[in-house]
């Protein structure tokens, strides 16, 4: 149950529709449910407007089914899950419904959301090809939640013509996610040229001194442009999901 759902259950109480005591049975479930293993949040959507993300790396294919299901059962219409391995979604597909994107690892079982229903602009923009399978994680979570997104990939700071070639989608974004590797000067790069908050990503991609994703990250963390902020390395699930707050602001 999300935040709409609790408000159109109590609006229908306030008018009669339904009874305080048929009310009381949509909201007896309890706020979580332990499968033993897990403990489903069945209330987060209530408390934070968004349901529990399934985070498939380190669980069986059988624990992640258990738990989708579960979300399922207590009225959610679909389930983010991400860093899912593919036989673990060869393994759910036989049960319910799943969309799957082996690049970013990310499923959504049940529904998905039609494009023309989403909201906004987000702007994704990636410094190389090879930080796509995390910019596609970000992107892909916040059109689960309802954003539009616009995919620019491939416009690091080597051909900085190839980004500025690309003003007119940046000016328009209400929000930028800058996905880089290497030194991640991107951000910087990105957080002079617009208006509006930046999210950089830095990823584990480069070399040795790249320290897996460390000399980006810090380097987006020393940025000196204004409005930047930032998440860990890879995280592009936490990118995505923030960029959505702040687009329906």
């Amino acid at each position: 149950m999300n935040k709409d759902e609790l408000k159109s259950i109590l609006d229908d109480v306030a008018q009669g529709k339904i009874s305080a005591e048929d009310a009381a049975v949509k909201f007896k479930t309890e706020p979580f449910e332990d499968l033993g293993f897990a403990k489903v949040d069945h209330h987060r959507g209530v408390r934070q407007g968004a349901a529990e993300v399934i985070y498939g790396a380190g669980k069986t294919k059988e624990q992640i089914l258990k738990i989708v299901l579960a979300m399922l059962e207590h009225g959610e219409k679909s389930v983010l899950i991400t860093r899912m391995g593919k036989e673990a979604y060869e393994y759910v597909s036989k049960e319910v419904p799943i969309f799957y994107d082996e690049l970013s690892k990310v499923g959504i079982a049940g529904e998905k959301l039609p494009n023309e229903n989403k909201i906004g602009k987000i702007v994704i923009a990636t410094g190389g090809t090879s930080d796509i399978p995390v910019a596609e994680e970000a992107a892909l979570t916040a059109e689960f939640y309802g954003s539009n997104v616009f995919r620019l990939y491939d416009v690091g700071v080597s051909g900085v013509h190839r980004l500025i070639n690309s003003m007119d989608e940046l000016a328009t974004a209400k929000v930028v996610v800058a996905v880089a590797g290497m030194e991640g000067a991107l951000a910087s790069v990105v957080g002079g040229m617009v208006d509006c908050p930046v999210i950089a990503v830095p990823t584990s991609v480069g070399y040795g001194a790249n320290f897996g994703g460390l000399s980006a990250l810090l380097s987006m963390l020393n940025s000196c442009a204004s409005g930047v902020s930032v998440v860990n390395i890879d995280n592009g699930f936490g990118a995505g999901y923030l960029a959505n707050m702040i687009n329906k602001i």
